[in-house]
């Protein structure tokens, strides 16, 4: 009777992982799905119209009015990372396992992928419209820098490579500091907004680089925009530099974590930051840490 009580105990409580893991991915992938679709569309609508539905402020806006719809659905699920880097960053810090790395990245990935192709067929008779149906990387119709930045003519390997992984340290600091134990009096609804404006201040700050600070943001709409029509001279534009988008911003995740612990969590005797999980998802943590 005791090993029929133990063993259902057991079943009961990977089912309840089980569910927590499968919550969290689609969380993540449909946050990650709805940032694609309005950093896509808000790019589109300036480029294919020379900037008369669009520019500069308008398609930041839409980007970050799209963060933070985004952060809002998948927050009190996932956490809503959204970008492997974060996701990173959460791992060194101890605030997620390291088992649930993979599962989060691939997520993001694939939900961004999704995003892709569904903006793809949103925007599909806009895009043949402008381009005559030669979809181009560079040129005076170019569009495959909808899907994914383009390092500027002037950016070297370093400096694009600087740029991310110094942008993506400013984002991890500036999101710490905003959920840190010595800021728990912000409210918990404006942490979306938070985050949003954390975006827009680097964008505008540092983005004449022409890069995003997120690996999936990137690298998956390249990678459909590659299938689609553009074929694979979006990986060779640059000098092959799609690298820099995937490895700079872990690089400015672990850099950014190091700041925030070395400048800031380091000078108080309570950790700045508290972990906070449900029961199940507590237990899943206890089990795997081991």
């Amino acid at each position: 009777m005791e090993i029929q009580t133990t063993t259902t105990t057991t079943m009961n409580t990977w089912k309840a992982m089980f569910r927590e893991l499968t919550k969290e991915f689609m969380a993540e992938f449909l946050g990650v799905f709805i940032l694609i679709l309005f950093v896509c569309g808000s790019v589109a609508q300036a480029v294919v119209t020379g900037g008369a539905w669009g520019n500069l402020l308008t398609f930041n806006t839409g980007i970050n009015l799209g963060l933070m719809l985004s952060v809002y659905v998948a927050g009190e699920v996932s956490g809503a990372h959204l970008n492997p880097a974060v996701t990173l960053a959460m791992v060194i810090l101890r605030r997620l396992p390291l088992m649930k790395f993979p599962l989060y990245v691939a997520a993001q990935f694939l939900g961004a992928f999704a995003g892709a192709s569904v903006f793809y067929g949103l925007y599909y008779d806009v895009l043949v419209a402008y381009t005559n149906g030669v979809f181009a990387v560079t040129g005076a119709n170019a569009t495959a820098h909808i899907f994914a930045s383009c390092p500027s003519e002037y950016t070297s390997v370093l400096n694009g490579f600087l740029n991310q992984v110094i942008g993506t340290a400013a984002l991890i600091v500036g999101i710490l500091a905003f959920i840190g134990e010595n800021n728990n009096s912000n409210p918990k609804g404006l942490q979306p907004l938070a985050i949003s404006l954390i975006i827009i201040a680097i964008t505008v700050s540092m983005g004449l680089n022409s890069y995003t600070l997120n690996p999936a943001q990137d690298l998956s709409p390249q990678l459909f925009a590659a299938v689609a029509g553009w074929g694979l001279y979006v990986f060779r534009a640059g000098d092959y530099e799609f690298w820099i988008q995937l490895t700079g911003p872990m690089v400015g995740a672990a850099l950014g974590d190091g700041i925030y612990a070395l400048f800031i969590e380091w000078s108080h005797t309570e950790p700045v930051i508290r972990e906070q999980r449900t029961t199940s998802r507590t237990l899943f943590e206890m089990i795997t840490m081991i």
